[in-house]
């Protein structure tokens, strides 16, 4: 009966624990992102044109233009002012958020929603190995998920459009980590990265032979409608190249979400992590993952922290057979086991 008692004592202790809040500054901290910056927001209201204006001139866009949806964009009042993220110390600085709008119908980047990919250019040209973006995400009150959609995330490498749109990624090109709802709001990091040492062989990992992207921890939690969530990615690429020791962390509304740590972004030193890909849709790539009515999503917030360490993360070479699927399925068993009690102790939205 002792022993019982001391093993339930350590698991309300890890409990505790790991399902503390970690606010993103406190993440930056714990992995040494010494660099940070914010992407800014002007302190009123834009239509679609000035709104346009205004990201090309301040976001430090790829190829200096939006690449779709530019028609879809609009900064407006928040529209939930009374419905923060769960946990939150404050609010948009200034009330102005960035509206997306998916017009009824429409699925894929190039008929609904929007992409741009705003590029992190620091003063001295250094370049960031190791980043962590947050930003604050909400959904209209009546949205209507489908089958699912794309939210903005991470990307990197020299080539600027690939790693999406079933562009594969190849270990020179690039990389791309966004999030993802499916149905009922479920929410997953979707990656383009390599796969190699029988990673999809864990059922965390939902892989596509087509190449498409790759799901990692679907219905880790979900997206609530009708309030602000507020959503924090870590991405370490692998380092050395020939090693998958790559991590990519998310946390919901500040609790711990998805962590995976056996992870192949690149084969090649000329990949690095380049900034905020900030891409989000409907879809898929037909119309069952179509918008039945026209719905917007809402954005604030969006801050990066950046490194230029790589993950010290051990890992098995890549192409190799490797123990670090069984590593990763225990890892996920304690994750799902713990995240029992974060549903318990913390709720809104974590599965």
């Amino acid at each position: 009966m002792l022993t019982l008692t001391f093993v339930a004592s350590v698991l309300t202790y890890a409990h505790l624990s790991l399902c503390a809040f970690a606010t993103a500054e406190s993440i930056a901290q714990q992995y040494s992102l010494t660099t940070s910056t914010s992407i800014p927001f002007p302190t009123a209201t834009l239509s679609n044109t000035d709104a346009q204006s205004f990201i090309v001139s301040q976001w430090s866009l790829s190829k200096g233009k939006i690449e779709d949806g530019a028609s879809n964009v609009e900064f407006v009042n928040d529209p939930f002012p009374n419905n923060p993220a769960p946990g939150s110390t404050g609010s948009a600085s200034n009330g102005t958020v960035l509206q997306v709008t998916y017009p009824q119908g429409t699925f894929s980047s190039s008929t609904g929603g929007a992409q741009l990919y705003s590029l992190w250019n620091t003063s001295d040209g250094s370049q960031f190995h190791s980043m962590l973006l947050t930003y604050e995400v909400a959904f209209d009150t009546n949205f209507q998920f489908v089958k699912g959609g794309k939210l903005p995330g991470l990307r990197g490498g020299p080539e600027p459009d690939g790693c999406s749109g079933g562009s594969a990624a190849n270990g020179s090109n690039c990389f791309s980590t966004r999030l993802m709802w499916r149905k009922q709001g479920e929410g997953e990091v979707y990656a383009y990265i390599l796969t190699p040492n029988k990673i999809c062989d864990n059922s965390d990992f939902k892989c596509n032979s087509d190449g498409f992207g790759t799901s990692i921890q679907r219905g880790a939690f979900s997206f609530v409608p009708g309030q602000w969530n507020r959503v924090s990615m870590l991405v370490r690429l692998n380092e050395p190249t020939d090693t998958a020791n790559g991590q990519v962390a998310m946390w919901y509304n500040n609790v711990d979400a998805i962590d995976q740590q056996a992870l192949a972004y690149r084969q090649s030193e000329a990949i690095n992590v380049g900034g905020l890909y900030l891409s989000t849709f409907f879809g898929g790539n037909d119309d069952s993952w179509a918008s039945p009515q026209t719905v917007h999503s809402y954005f604030r917030n969006f801050e990066l922290w950046g490194s230029s360490s790589s993950s010290n993360l051990t890992g098995a070479k890549i192409s190799s057979a490797s123990p670090a699927a069984a590593s990763t399925e225990f890892r996920s068993l304690l994750a799902f086991t713990l995240g029992v009690g974060c549903v318990l102790l913390f709720g809104a939205g974590l599965h």
